[in-house]
């Protein structure tokens, strides 16, 4: 339901309570009159609701001419709207007076009501009204517009939010791209085609991936994991005999939701500041497991923690992303760990 339904509905009840709750307080003044509560109560009610039909002229007026900042024509505008409110209103009240003769034999005949003193205590209780419907409209008014301007913020922020995700998606892209061109490059000038072509053909596989998943944010974490199988495929055709890998994730953990990706940046900063870096084998351990609400990754290679820092482009971009999807629910470590480094991701569990 929106904001605006929601007003008028209360508007409706507002008026339909005044009217019963007056009803009642005059029923109870002249209880001992003995008048018949039902007609009372109805009476009052009705002369409620007129002013249900002049709150709809009231919020046109205040939104074509709005009180505030103060000028003379919307002051001029709304005092002569208020003389013709209370006046029609009065009349209105005298008609029903006359029609439904709340006070049964104690209301006076037409012929007896003096119209002009009716009208001169009556008219200021009128203007009392349309000031309190004035300063509610206006109210909601100012509602609306910052209700609308904080949309329009939270919209920009979202935007970007998603514009700064998709320029650190860029940035990896063309050097995860850049890299791999350039180790089958080296494979080519070393007379090893068949690895080279491989290769090439891995890097189409990955190429499709950023290409089907370009839109998406997120992904499940098997979808990750099996472009990431992909990626460590190629990269053991450029080192045979010095690189092993193992992915191990459990079934719930590969339900889970995962930035695009995510996993990609971890193995190669793996692999170029280990495997890379040394002359006896190696291996690269990924594993994905679920805990206390949290999704954990790991990513495990040998070799030595060195210079190795969050610096890199992959490992800054990927920081980057998990602080603006995650905030401060999202950890990342880097750290030696037994013989080797172990790169460790966590974040909020989801799944899609």
């Amino acid at each position: 339901m929106t904001p605006r339904r929601m007003a008028w509905r209360f508007a409706v009840l507002f008026w339909t309570l005044f009217g019963v709750v007056t009803g009642i307080q005059v029923w109870i003044s002249m209880i001992t009159h003995g008048h018949s509560v039902p007609r009372l109560i109805f009476y009052y009610v009705a002369i409620s609701e007129g002013w249900l039909a002049a709150t709809v002229g009231i919020v046109w007026l205040a939104r074509r001419f709005p009180i505030v900042p103060l000028r003379r024509l919307p002051i001029l505008v709304h005092f002569l709207a208020a003389c013709v409110i209370a006046v029609l209103h009065s009349f209105y009240w005298l008609g029903l007076l006359i029609a439904i003769r709340p006070y049964d034999r104690m209301t006076a005949e037409p012929a007896q009501m003096p119209i002009a003193s009716i009208l001169f205590f009556r008219v200021p209780l009128e203007f009392l009204l349309y000031c309190m419907v004035l300063g509610a409209a206006m109210a909601f008014d100012f509602y609306e517009r910052y209700r609308e301007r904080a949309l329009q913020a939270a919209q920009l922020e979202t935007s970007l939010a998603d514009a700064r995700l998709h320029a650190l998606e860029l940035q990896i892209q063309p050097h995860f791209l850049f890299n791999t061109l350039n180790a089958i490059s080296g494979l080519v000038r070393v007379k090893r085609n068949d690895e080279a072509i491989t290769m090439l053909a891995g890097l189409s596989e990955l190429l499709r991936y950023t290409l089907d998943h370009e839109n998406d944010q997120r992904v499940p974490l098997d979808v990750e994991l099996a472009v990431l199988r992909r990626y460590l495929e190629i990269q053991r055709a450029r080192f045979p005999d010095r690189m092993s890998f193992t992915i191990d994730a459990s079934s719930e953990a590969g339900r889970g939701a995962v930035p695009t990706l995510l996993l990609q940046p971890l193995a190669e900063n793996a692999i170029r500041h280990g495997i890379e870096l040394s002359a006896s084998p190696g291996v690269v351990n990924v594993r994905a497991f679920r805990n206390n609400g949290h999704l954990h990754i790991e990513v495990f290679n040998t070799g030595t923690l060195g210079e190795r820092s969050e610096s890199g482009i992959g490992v800054r971009n990927t920081l980057d992303r998990l602080r603006h999807l995650y905030g401060e629910e999202a950890r990342f470590d880097l750290k030696s760990a037994g013989e080797g480094v172990l790169a460790s991701v966590s974040i909020p569990w989801s799944s899609l």
